[in-house]
């Protein structure tokens, strides 16, 4: 069954298949939620969210209207919009990472200092996409991490395609430009270490 064939029947009451459409999309979801609530290090919040985002889904599927948005596109516009309003609660709480649970792991077949190097590399990528403004880094999430197409990503969004690429463009150069020093010291530091050998 198509997402449109589900919609209809659950309109016409056959409510148990919800769970089709939240199977189909609950790993996506919870994807998108986790890494926009990763720059305020509350990743633990991401299930309560993901819930939060289809029981709103649910509850207000009579008012989805096929011919404005594709159902996937309505799902990310309600879980954007439901992490917003978290992040807005939030906004004067700020846990640092050590605290939020969350602990990078390490791959076992891996030396642990290529684990660490990683991880601070990891990190680095991290903090820079924390760093942009909202809607720069939610399209940088969409389209890299979700890998959404313009259309779809203008959609959630509520801007258009060419808007977009111009965000993209935007957080793809802040992240570079952030970053651009951390490697260039790391680049500087090995050649002075093999300078002075």
């Amino acid at each position: 069954m198509t997402d449109s064939q589900l919609i209809r029947d659950i309109k016409e009451g056959n409510t148990e298949l919800f769970s089709e459409l939240m199977r189909r999309y609950q790993r996506k979801i919870l994807t998108f939620v986790y890494h926009m609530l990763k720059s305020s290090h509350m990743e633990l919040l991401a299930e309560d969210l993901c819930s939060e985002t289809f029981y709103k889904a649910f509850r207000g599927l009579n008012s989805f209207r096929e011919v404005d948005a594709s159902f996937s596109t309505w799902l990310y516009t309600i879980a954007r919009n439901t992490v917003l309003s978290e992040l807005r609660k939030q906004r004067t709480a700020h846990v640092p990472l050590e605290e939020s649970g969350y602990i990078p792991l390490a791959s076992s077949d891996i030396a642990p200092e290529q684990a660490m190097l990683r991880n601070e590399k990891v990190g680095k990528v991290r903090e820079a996409i924390n760093k942009l403004p909202e809607k720069q880094r939610s399209a940088l999430i969409l389209r890299e991490y979700d890998q959404l197409d313009y259309q779809e990503i203008a959609d959630i969004l509520g801007q258009s395609v060419s808007s977009v690429k111009s965000l993209l463009f935007r957080a793809r150069s802040s992240v570079k430009v952030q970053l651009e020093p951390y490697f260039y010291e790391h680049i500087y530091e090995h050649y002075e270490g093999m300078k002075s050998k």
